[in-house]
């Protein structure tokens, strides 16, 4: 006998919607989409239709409706996390690039906020090849990932901040994600994990983009399909896709509250003066430069600070 949990979905009738290519293909309404990714994380739809669809939705591009429909699936795929108890906030930040070209920041971020008193939770990737990842950082500062949602919630209501592996906070993303390496290419659920808001209560997400079309597409999400009391969101360009400020040069920030956009800090016109970031940008290295900063010897990065005021302040207000 077979449940709803286990029964075949046929996908034919949605790839022959968005499979015309990305002009000739039409989006699915958001509980279409919902529908056919709750399918797709519970492993009802066939291999063979599973990488049409991938493919499909890698040429169409998502639309506003696709993404809220399949966040709604990817959401509800595990158990929200609770915060700790406070005046803040938390604030989730999604690590899923590292970095190749500059140093790996995010990890100073996340602790320069918990120092302010700020729930923190970062979730990612244990490591990506050709680069250097936050958890690799982190571990060089000796933070080890969480291996379960309660260790995380523990973590936060001591003050630390807390990493968790894609792979501990949503199993089903993870595995979805696991794809690229059998197709090649990334597929949606890059784009939910850097967006997705995995606590029962409000919070701040960071979110970055990369491509100029995703600042429209996520504008539009925020200020149109965002449930207001799931929090706030903060969206910049990716700092080569970490949602760490540039330490040269910061970017701007929208700041996305109860459906209204608001730029909350303007692109820096220059480049920062007499700054001091590490040459070596080894996880080793990089981590060693944090731990200098946070013993006051080498000086915040000015985009870095601005960037720490603005999610305290925005957090404690929620």
């Amino acid at each position: 006998m077979t449940t709803p949990h286990t029964t075949p979905y046929p996908a034919a009738h949605i790839i022959k919607e968005i499979g015309r290519g990305k002009k000739g293909a039409r989006s699915m309404s958001r509980e279409d989409a919902r529908e056919l990714y709750t399918a797709m994380l519970d492993g009802r739809v066939s291999d063979l239709e599973l990488g049409g669809i991938l493919l499909a939705m890698r040429i169409k591009g998502e639309s506003v409706e696709e993404i809220a429909g399949f966040l709604d699936a990817a959401e509800a795929s595990f158990a929200p996390l609770r915060a700790p108890a406070g005046s803040s906030a938390p604030v989730i930040i999604p690590s899923y690039n590292g970095a190749r070209k500059m140093a790996n920041l995010t990890a100073l971020l996340a602790l320069l906020l918990a120092r302010e008193g700020v729930p923190v939770l970062v979730h990612g990737v244990p490591h990506d090849p050709g680069r250097v990842a936050t958890a690799e950082v982190l571990a060089e500062l000796g933070i080890a990932p969480a291996c379960t949602h309660a260790e995380a919630e523990a973590l936060m209501a001591a003050g630390k901040p807390a990493f968790i592996t894609i792979d501990a906070l949503a199993p089903k993303l993870a595995h979805m994600l696991s794809l690229r390496r059998v197709l090649g290419v990334r597929n949606s659920t890059h784009t939910l994990v850097k967006i997705m808001q995995p606590f029962a209560g409000p919070a701040l997400r960071l979110v970055s983009y990369t491509h100029p079309e995703y600042l429209e597409m996520l504008g539009e999400y925020f200020t149109t399909a965002v449930d207001p009391a799931r929090g706030d969101a903060f969206l910049m360009r990716g700092t080569e896709g970490e949602t760490v400020a540039n330490a040269n040069k910061g970017q701007k920030i929208d700041w996305f509250h109860n459906h209204e956009r608001t730029v909350l800090v303007e692109k820096a016109v220059e480049a920062e003066e007499n700054i001091v970031l590490p040459v070596d940008k080894s996880a080793t290295a990089t981590a060693e430069w944090i731990a200098s900063v946070l013993r006051g010897d080498v000086p915040i990065p000015a985009s870095i600070a601005e960037q720490v005021a603005q999610c305290t302040k925005a957090a404690r207000a929620m």
